[in-house]
């Protein structure tokens, strides 16, 4: 099995992966131009099958972020341009013009286009454009949010992670996007989109009823998880639980007392654990930055003058937990939220990586 592709936007440079080098032109020729799917859709043939994981981080502070061109989104939009039958769109905030108009473009080509977004933002121009083209567009009319973040192209790729559609978090803030080539992946967001979009469920009226919550993509394992159906924070209690050296996380904002306690127990025991907080969010009502602190958790305030937006949990450099999910009650209990866990030590050093980076730039 091929090892993630990791792109940090822009100027399109890779992260330092070792197994990187192993790749041919023709596989990286297959990265970045967009593939006509099969006639009836299947997981990708066997013979020289792209990575089944491609990871995209922002990077606010090159100067070329200052253009609005070229991010994770321009990737995403190749996507939904390659695609030959549907694309599924469930997004908290979208005023990206490469998304909109790749998805009038879907549209055109008479591709089923679908999008549920988060009610408060269902006036945006963007998302309107996407109405008056009589692209059906859902917003979820309720008080908690639908903070979704997901894509799923064709039944075949997901697309996911903690970046908005939106220039903001595309071009300013710190985020990561994933793309995860599966087709029983894509079967469990296609079922949570279609609760949403089709019977109308969101927040606590959600099922948990994931057709593939815990599978394996090649030798990698992959855990799905909603909230608030799949109990999330119970799940990453116990990951953080089972770590046996080192916890780190990123977090836009840190709200969330069981979570906290997981880490002050794992800390206790003798567990590296460290973390990055937004700073305009480490004093937010209800905050555990700094109960961390005080108890000699090496938690930190970031250094990016936009948002620091990430929401990632990473054990011993080998799973990696990310999606839309906010350290908080409110994403556990009343938002509409999703969840991927990685067991894949590539995408675990690479994520890594990008822990470090924003560690070393962050201050207490």
């Amino acid at each position: 099995m091929r090892p993630p592709v990791v792109i940090r936007s822009l100027n399109v440079r890779r992260v330092a992966l070792p197994s990187l080098a192993l790749l041919t032109l023709g596989a990286v020729f297959l990265f970045f131009v967009a593939q006509r799917p099969p006639t009836q859709p299947a997981e990708p043939a066997a013979a020289a099958p792209p990575s089944w994981l491609t990871i995209y981080l922002t990077d606010p502070a090159n100067p070329q972020s200052e253009t609005l061109r070229g991010g994770p989104d321009a990737r995403l939009a190749e996507a939904i341009d390659a695609a030959g039958y549907t694309v599924d769109v469930a997004i908290y905030h979208l005023n990206l013009w490469s998304i909109r108009d790749a998805l009038l473009r879907a549209a055109r080509r008479g591709l089923r286009v679908r999008v549920v977004v988060e009610s408060d933002a269902i006036f945006d121009p963007e998302v309107q454009d996407l109405v008056q083209a009589g692209i059906p567009v859902l917003g979820d009319r309720r008080e908690p949010l639908m903070h979704d973040k997901f894509t799923v192209i064709d039944g075949l790729e997901v697309w996911t992670g903690s970046m908005n559609y939106s220039l903001g978090s595309a071009y300013y803030d710190n985020n990561v996007l994933l793309r995860l080539r599966s087709s029983a992946l894509a079967e469990n967001f296609a079922g949570e989109f279609d609760e949403m979009f089709e019977d109308d469920r969101f927040g606590p009226l959600s099922i948990a009823d994931t057709p593939h919550p815990d599978l394996r993509i090649g030798d990698s394992r992959v855990e799905t998880l909603f909230a608030p159906d799949d109990g999330v924070a119970a799940r990453l209690i116990e990951l953080i639980a089972e770590a046996e050296s080192e916890v780190d996380f990123l977090a836009l904002t840190f709200t969330s007392d069981p979570l906290a306690e997981a880490l002050l127990e794992a800390a206790a025991r003798g567990v590296n654990v460290r973390g990055v907080i937004e700073r305009d969010q480490a004093e937010a009502a209800g905050s555990d930055y700094a109960r961390m602190r005080q108890s000699g958790i090496d938690v930190r305030l970031d250094a990016n003058p936009g948002t620091m937006h990430h929401k990632l949990l990473l054990i011993d450099n080998r799973i990696v937990a990310t999606g839309s999910y906010n350290f908080t009650r409110s994403a556990e209990q009343a938002n509409d939220e999703n969840v991927v866990i990685l067991h894949d030590g590539d995408a675990g050093a690479a994520l890594q990586a990008e822990f470090l980076r924003l560690y070393q730039d962050a201050t207490p």
